[in-house]
């Protein structure tokens, strides 16, 4: 972990290797040639996904990994730790001549992350799989991953089995009134979609809150036209993020915001317009490979617990075709996507030891 940290690795501690970057190549070659030193086959496809097998490997295997690819200042962990872990698992099954090992593949995902302005959303090489031969001979793909947010460590849980991956909705709600001049036209007289837009936001973050308590939303994107200082905004428009594992939770929230939002609208003198810029349903991992690796994890002794991730993963892409499944360790603070990010050692290899006990429950039950 710690030398594939220090390819892209940062004075401060994060690294920096997004996927297509000098760094990310010089990663995705070095972690192939560790599979090699290990007795390994390893195999780059045409989109830039890093495959590791024994040389005798079956027709049909479980897929196991992530990704090696980080966000700008991100955090050693994220992807990188499943990627390390899998093989890790692989390794140590290859040299004790396991039978699990030749039904086994892993593998490091390109661009997970989609940190590029150009990007198209990440995922990009799980779903190049999912569209190739290959997939017909993975029979299911587990992921090794620390959770990125606060929840296990504030339950006081060391390993989590993921029931799926939250529904996401993006919606551009616009409003708009009329510019007009800042210093000559009273407030009586002005329909300031500016002013409407604000409002909008504030009461947007108490509906939010007040739906559900599964639910989660944001407002990162905001814009005024024409963004002059002493020109009332004629138009003006937000994105809103929701998250839910709830599809129900997220429509009834975005019903209420549009609601207020036109309330708000026609009290201002404006007119709302509204479009959904995105959604992705939410995602319920196979419930066999659940109930499996919650036995496995629970074998532990330690603390388990099971949740929903609320940040999207290769998993969700694999699992609408093959049967998948995650497991999450602790992330210190829930800080991740950052210099920061940290789990303890001991949890780092307690996960690793749970992936490598599921691999084998795995084969035995197949």
């Amino acid at each position: 972990m710690n030398r594939l940290a220090s390819i892209g690795g940062r004075p401060d501690g994060g690294v920096d290797r997004i996927a297509g970057s000098a760094a990310d190549l010089t990663a995705r070659r070095w972690l192939a040639e560790r599979m090699r030193a290990r007795g390994l086959v390893s195999r780059t496809d045409d989109i830039g996904n890093v495959f590791g097998h024994t040389s005798s490997v079956a027709d049909r295997r479980l897929l196991v990994g992530s990704h090696t690819d980080t966000v700008p200042a991100g955090g050693r962990l994220d992807g990188a730790y499943g990627v390390i872990a899998a093989l890790e698992v692989l390794t140590t099954l290859h040299e004790h001549g396991h039978p699990a090992a030749d039904a086994l593949e892993i593998v490091s995902f390109w661009d997970e992350e989609g940190a590029q302005p150009e990007s198209s959303g990440g995922m990009v090489g799980s779903t190049a799989l999912c569209g190739d031969p290959h997939l017909a001979e993975i029979t299911g793909f587990m992921e090794l991953h620390i959770e990125q947010g606060p929840r296990m460590e504030l339950a006081g849980q060391e390993l989590c089995v993921v029931d799926g991956i939250v529904g996401v909705d993006r919606h551009l709600i616009r409003a708009v009134g009329e510019p007009n001049h800042a210093g000559t036209t009273p407030f009586p007289l002005r329909r300031d979609a500016g002013r409407t837009m604000t409002r909008a936001a504030a009461a947007a973050h108490d509906v939010i809150r007040s739906v559900s308590d599964t639910l989660v939303g944001n407002i990162g994107s905001f814009a005024l036209d024409p963004g002059a200082p002493n020109v009332i905004p004629g138009a003006a428009q937000m994105v809103l993020e929701l998250r839910s594992p709830h599809e129900d939770v997220l429509t009834r929230c975005a019903e209420t915001v549009l609601e207020q939002t036109r309330v708000i609208a026609a009290e201002e003198g404006c007119t709302v317009e509204h479009r959904i810029l995105s959604h992705r349903p939410v995602i319920a991992f196979d419930e066999s490979m659940r109930t499996l690796l919650e036995k496995t994890c629970r074998s532990t002794g330690r603390p388990v617990g099971s949740l929903y991730s609320y940040a999207g993963h290769d998993a969700g892409v694999m699992s609408a075709h093959v049967p998948t499944a995650m497991v999450f360790v602790p992330s210190t603070r829930g800080i991740s996507h950052s210099p920061n990010e940290h789990t303890d050692d001991r949890l780092l290899t307690q996960g690793t030891q749970v992936l490598l006990e599921g691999v084998i429950a795995h084969h035995d039950s197949h």
